[in-house]
This record gives structure tokens, C-alpha cells and sequence, in this order.
């Protein structure tokens, strides 16, 4: 390995939305500093990419932007010129025992049929309590929405999602993302919604996406950056915090500060940090992008699946989000870290559970992709949320900062990591 050559005031680790996005913010407010990102991928993105396939466009996995901040949407948008960019209301449903509900469940338990829906009520109103404030996720749900609201959809299709027992997750495990409810929310929803109402009532009620697939973010991101900042095919191997230098197969440079997205574990290995890496569990999705012949169900975006006998949990609709004329899904399939995919025999069982859900009729597979996600979800414990607190802040103290949804071994939306690395880019 060769000497230091050159320095940078910011290594960037990982061009995904939240490093470029740091690169951004930070060079707005240091138009001289020298940033410079390294990526191990011989691409930008992360598992934001998108496949372009025989006509088809699919994402690695369903990355769809759910703006709250104008300020951020608008300073993207100015960065895609020509790019179309539709604004979607999200229409959501559940599959449930041959009953499509209305996404989310709990507040929809008066379209189950009467019996169901009766138990669901009465189990909300005498769902169990405690002094104590819940051990897990699991117990939160029994307690906030009663053990059949929690049986019926919450534990099966979580933790089809999650590959874990929901008891071993933490209370806050999806934090303002879990659409939460009372008596008198889901008594107020059973009447007719208003004409003008937005959304399915979740937190992300709309969204936009591009034409041309998520990368059109990531090509927004890159705009404004000089060519040569950004660095493909590089590793980092090793942050030696003593020389403050970061070693990749090609160099060692030296650096100021640090700003990583790669997943927390890592980045503890690459600067030699102790940790406990037995905390940071999580799990793998394996993403199928199938391409057919013509148009399928409408008027539906996504689709959720708690039937454990079902092979996946959610499937997506490209097709009426873009409003391209033959069906464009994308299938997510949850295990766990580790497990090994048979890929062509999932595919097969995949293609005949959507038949047998009335998804695929006389269509014809044109096109498919796919591709495995690990980490996807992480699961977030009481010990996680410790350890990761404990690292973040020992690497900050070493001008280490750790950001986005693996650096911060959390659950987020991709708007929430570009307000972090704004906040970041203004009191690094």
C-alpha cells in the first residue's frame, strides 16, 4: 500500500441518497472544501437503483418519496429538468382471507365480514393494559389495538416482513411510521370518508416518483458535484483513526472528518471500534420485478399480504403509478439474515400465488428481475438502540459521523436521511 497522497477535508462513505446528499449540503456551505466519495459499487444509488428491462422500469425495491419538507422537494426538482415527475395519491389494500381491506387495518375492521369485525371491537375495547409500559412491539399492539386487530394483520404480516417474533422487537421498533389509532379514530373512520379526502390516512398518504425510476433522484444528487468527487469501485478497507486515514485497495487518504451511510457494524469494523455486533440483527428481502403482457388489477398501488401461507408480504404496482399499460410489479419476499433464496423456485411459487390471488389471470411473463436486499429491515431492540447510541457517539467524538437508515441502524424514509445530512452539513 502506497503512502498518503492526498487529503480531503470530508470522506463521504457510500454514494446513496444520504451521502450524496451530504456532499451537497456540506459543498453549498464550503464551496472550497475539498469532499470526496467513495463507493464500493461500480455505481451510484445504493439499493436505490433502478433496472430498465424490455420496456419495463423497476427500482431494486419500491423507493417512492414521501415530501414533507417543500424545501427539499423543490431543491430536487430544480436538479431534474425534463425529468416527469408524478404526484401520487396512494391507494393501499389488504388481502385478507379473500376481503380486499382498506390499508390500514385497524382502522378498517368494519369492512371485515360481521363476525370479525365484532371480535376485532370487542377486543379493542377490552384489550388488555399494565402498569409497566410494554416489553415489546408484540405486547404494544395487544395492548394499543387488542389481541385480534394484532392477530388478524399486525403479528402475521410484521413478521412475514421482519423474519422475527415481534416480541423480540422494541415498543418503538417503527416509531411515527406505525399508523396508530384509537377507539375513537377507528369508531370516527367507520363512516363514509369525505369526497375530498387525500390518501389512505398513513403517513405517507402521497408520493412522487419519477418516470425513469428512482435513480432520477440519485442523477439529481450528482448534479452539482465535480465528476472526479465522486469515486466508484472503491472500498474502504480500513479507517486508521491514529494516522486519520482512510485506506481503500487504491490509496490511502488522509481526512478531516467522516461522514459513512454504510451499515453501523461495518463501519465500527473498519475504524476498530469495540462493539457488539450480536445486537445489530436484521433481515433480507428478496425483490422479484416481473413483467407482464398486459394490464392487471387497477387503481391499487400496493397490496399487503399477512397470509402466512402467501410467499410474500407486499406486492406493488408500477404500472398505475406510471400508468403504462401492461402490469409492472415488484414482489417482496421476507427472511431471515443468512437464509439461502432458491431463486427459480420462489419466482415459480410467486407466479402461482398471484394467480391464485386473482393478480395474474391469462397474463404472460415477459420480463423478471431480481434481486436480494441484506440488511433490509433492521430490528430494532432495546439493546440495538443502546449499542448504536453508544457507537454513533464514540465515532462522533473521533469526527466519525454515522448517518442514514443503516448508519443509524433505524427505520426511516429516504426524506428523513436528507434532512439528517442537512442538519449534519450545517454543524459538522
Amino acid at each position: 500500500m502506497t503512502a498518503v497522497t492526498e487529503h480531503a477535508d470530508i470522506v463521504v462513505i457510500g454514494a446513496g441518497a444520504s451521502g450524496l446528499s451530504f456532499a451537497n449540503w456540506y459543498r453549498e456551505l464550503h464551496p472550497h472544501a475539498k469532499v470526496l466519495v467513495l463507493e464500493k459499487d461500480t455505481e451510484p444509488g445504493g439499493y436505490c437503483k433502478t433496472v430498465v428491462q424490455g420496456g419495463f422500469v423497476w427500482d431494486y425495491s419500491g423507493h417512492f418519496f414521501h415530501f414533507k419538507d417543500p424545501q427539499i422537494e423543490a431543491w430536487l426538482r430544480a436538479r431534474m429538468p425534463g425529468q416527469e415527475i408524478r404526484t401520487v395519491v396512494k391507494r393501499s389494500l389488504i388481502r385478507y382471507a379473500g376481503h380486499d381491506i382498506d390499508f390500514p387495518f385497524q382502522k378498517h375492521i368494519h369492512q371485515l365480514p360481521k363476525e370479525e369485525f365484532l371480535e376485532c371491537l370487542v377486543d379493542l375495547y377490552f384489550r388488555p393494559t399494565g402498569e409497566a409500559p410494554p416489553a415489546s412491539f408484540g405486547e404494544l399492539l395487544n395492548r394499543r389495538l387488542g389481541v385480534a386487530i394484532t392477530e388478524k394483520f399486525l403479528r402475521p404480516y410484521n413478521e412475514k416482513l421482519y423474519a422475527i417474533a415481534l416480541e423480540k422487537l422494541d415498543p418503538d421498533a417503527m416509531g411515527r411510521f406505525f399508523p396508530h389509532a384509537d377507539i375513537a379514530d377507528i369508531i370516527a373512520n367507520m363512516r363514509p370518508r369525505p369526497a375530498d379526502a387525500v390518501g389512505d390516512g398513513a403517513y405517507n398518504a402521497t408520493f412522487t416518483y419519477p418516470a425513469g425510476g428512482a435513480i432520477q433522484y440519485i442523477h439529481a444528487l450528482l448534479a452539482d458535484l465535480p465528476k472526479d468527487s465522486v469515486c466508484y469501485g472503491e472500498p474502504v478497507m480500513q479507517i486508521d483513526l491514529g494516522a486519520r486515514e482512510v485506506v481503500t485497495p487504491k490509496r490511502r487518504i488522509g481526512f478531516g472528518k467522516i461522514v459513512s451511510s454504510a451499515p453501523l457494524p461495518a463501519l465500527a469494523r473498519m475504524t476498530g471500534m469495540a462493539h457488539d455486533p450480536t445486537v445489530f440483527t436484521s433481515n433480507q428481502v428478496l425483490v422479484f420485478n416481473l413483467g407482464f403482457d398486459r394490464k392487471g388489477p387497477r387503481n391499487v398501488h400496493w397490496m399487503y399480504f399477512p397470509d402466512r401461507a402467501v410467499s410474500f408480504y407486499r406486492v406493488g404496482w408500477y404500472d398505475n403509478i406510471i400508468e403504462s399499460d401492461r402490469m409492472s410489479l415488484y414482489i417482496e419476499i421476507g427472511a431471515p439474515h443468512g437464509a439461502a433464496f432458491d431463486v427459480d423456485a420462489l419466482r415459480a411459487r410467486v407466479l402461482a400465488d398471484l394467480a391464485r390471488e386473482g393478480i395474474v389471470t391469462e397474463h404472460q411473463l415477459l420480463e423478471h428481475h431480481h434481486v436480494v436486499l441484506d440488511p433490509a429491515y433492521v430490528h430494532i431492540t432495546k439493546a440495538s438502540l443502546e449499542e448504536t447510541q453508544r457507537v454513533r457517539d464514540g465515532l462522533a467524538l473521533a469526527g466519525i459521523h454515522s448517518v442514514g437508515r443503516y448508519g443509524g441502524w433505524t427505520y426511516c424514509s429516504i426524506e428523513d436521511n436528507l434532512i439528517e445530512t442537512r442538519a449534519l452539513a450545517r454543524t459538522i
